[in-house]
């Protein structure tokens, strides 16, 4: 039987995901770099040493910064990264939020114009 975690927040993507595992793309990294640990894996992915227990234990998802780093450090692509951790989705989505343009009031747009 598998120990209890702590899940994500429901509105992250990955806590819906039952194939989602942090641990085995963590222990993967230490293997392929040799590291006896997760504090010497987060000196190598420069982070403090709680991100990788939070990681671990599920009460951080893994963010687009940190697979980026470990693709710097490993040469893994994106895609084996997160085939790693069990991240099946096939899209990101982003919020809604994001990228969208601000709204201009009237007189910002008369003064450029």
């Amino acid at each position: 039987m598998e120990p209890p975690h702590r899940q994500l927040p429901q509105e992250h993507a990955l806590a819906s995901q039952d194939t989602y595992d942090p641990s085995k793309l963590l222990d993967t990294l230490r293997e392929r770099m040799q590291l006896k640990n997760d504090a010497a894996l987060s000196r190598a992915l420069e982070v403090a040493p709680p991100v990788i227990s939070k990681i671990r234990h599920r009460a951080l998802p893994v963010g687009a910064s940190m697979l980026i780093r470990m693709h710097e450090v490993t040469e893994l692509s994106i895609r084996e990264l997160r085939d790693l951790m069990g991240d099946r989705r096939t899209k990101y989505r982003i919020s809604d939020v994001h990228g969208k343009p601000k709204a201009r009031s009237p007189a910002v747009v008369s003064s450029t114009a």
